[in-house]
């Protein structure tokens, strides 16, 4: 386990590792770094947000939490060598070593070992989740020649996944159909919506403490419990067991059975 980070009121302090928020923030999904910042706040834990943008250096021993989120092919062209050449030893150190990550969509995308996008070369991951990702065009041999067109294999909507003998709710809305092999298992099954590809009723992948989705929204404030599980795991990678009372969820758990009201 490392040093506890110092600080001038020793407390408890997590450092997120925020990939491309310039880029990589299409779907409101900085919520769930305001959200994993609130969390931490209400009980004490200092929160330092971290930038990493094209060009920007990581110490794997330094983020406790990388989180990265969606955007559209062509963004992920904009990151995808920096990710793999530049960034990418020094992630799969910190993954090693217990860091925690999440990743949404294309994120989620880019820790796999490729995506094939509609038109272009295949992008090269990360390689940290088992898993392929291709577009459905692509894997259908289509051409997208209108905005018609680009939303018939589109997966959109609401979405309802059995995690943990509970349930997360959220949206999604991708293109690419993202295949598990051995080496991932499952964030979870699809109870409504269509996942990671549509077919197969899996949800996100998880590969030790990086957990990737699908779900948008943002995910974590509709869905607190696996917020304060992410909190949890990236605090036992830097200090061990410390206190984690409970928080009042009252509000968040009205919404989220609102929800899965709607949803279902």
């Amino acid at each position: 386990m490392s040093a506890p980070h110092a600080s001038a009121a020793g407390v408890v302090t997590l450092t997120i590792g925020y990939l491309y928020p310039s880029v990589l923030s299409q779907y409101g999904d900085w919520g769930n770094v305001r959200c994993l910042q609130q969390r931490c706040h209400w009980r004490g834990i200092d929160v330092e947000i971290l930038p990493l943008e094209v060009g920007t250096a990581i110490e794997a021993s330094a983020v406790d939490f990388f989180f990265m989120g969606g955007g559209a092919d062509s963004q992920q062209r904009l990151i995808a060598r920096d990710l793999v050449m530049a960034k990418g030893d020094a992630i799969r150190e910190a993954i090693d070593a217990g860091s925690v990550a999440l990743l949404i969509c294309a994120g989620y995308q880019m820790w796999g070992r490729r995506y094939r996008p509609f038109r272009g070369d295949d992008l090269e991951g990360l390689g940290i989740f088992d898993a392929e990702t291709i577009h459905w065009a692509a894997e259908e041999k289509v051409t997208i020649r209108d905005i018609t067109s680009a939303g018939r294999g589109r997966m959109v909507g609401n979405v309802v996944v059995e995690w943990e003998g509970t349930t997360l709710v959220g949206f999604e809305n991708h293109g690419g159909r993202t295949y598990l092999g051995a080496g991932a298992r499952p964030l979870g099954r699809v109870v409504v919506g269509a996942g990671n590809n549509g077919k197969d009723h899996t949800e996100g992948a998880i590969v030790r403490h990086a957990y990737g989705t699908y779900l948008h929204g943002p995910l974590l404030p509709k869905n607190p419990a696996l917020a304060d599980h992410l909190i949890r795991l990236a605090l036992q990678r830097r200090y061990g067991e410390v206190p984690f009372p409970p928080l009042d969820d009252g509000l968040e758990g009205q919404a989220r059975e609102v929800a899965l009201h709607l949803h279902r």
